[in-house]
């Protein structure tokens, strides 16, 4: 049965789709995939940080500071649209660190999870490791 497009998986559903996981981008963040797929129609280049194609996507998670009960979020983006993928329960404590972390602003709202988040994720969903160089 396919999916309804906004049903978003559970944990142990996005643990199965390995296709997925292993290309969960760390170094992603909510800003640098609005400048990489949103500018890529501008024709802009950032080095080896740009679009190539309109196939081009990035899988990557944000936490939006307005969720309760804490949870972060799975995105996929490519040139088109930017689709939740996933919601995945997280503690209070790693919530609030990667907006704290991520300077909060009143108003934005959206946050790349900080590192220790990022580790958790990876070894809850036995993803790609979190790289050293990682913001």
């Amino acid at each position: 049965m396919a999916h309804h497009r906004n049903m978003t998986m559970t944990l142990e559903e996005l643990r199965q789709k390995r296709e997925i996981v292993n290309q969960i981008d760390w170094s992603m963040t909510p800003e640098k995939a609005v400048d990489m797929y949103l500018e890529w129609g501008a024709g802009w280049t950032r080095g080896n940080d740009f679009v190539r194609s309109e196939n081009d996507e990035s899988y990557y998670f944000v936490v939006y500071d307005w969720e309760s009960p804490p949870q972060v979020t799975l995105i996929r983006r490519n040139s088109r649209e930017a689709e939740e993928l996933a919601k995945i329960p997280v503690t209070q404590e790693l919530f609030r660190a990667s907006i704290e972390e991520g300077g909060f602003r009143p108003g934005v709202g959206v946050y790349p999870p900080n590192r220790e988040l990022k580790q958790w994720l990876s070894e809850l969903l036995d993803g790609p490791p979190v790289e050293c160089n990682v913001e």
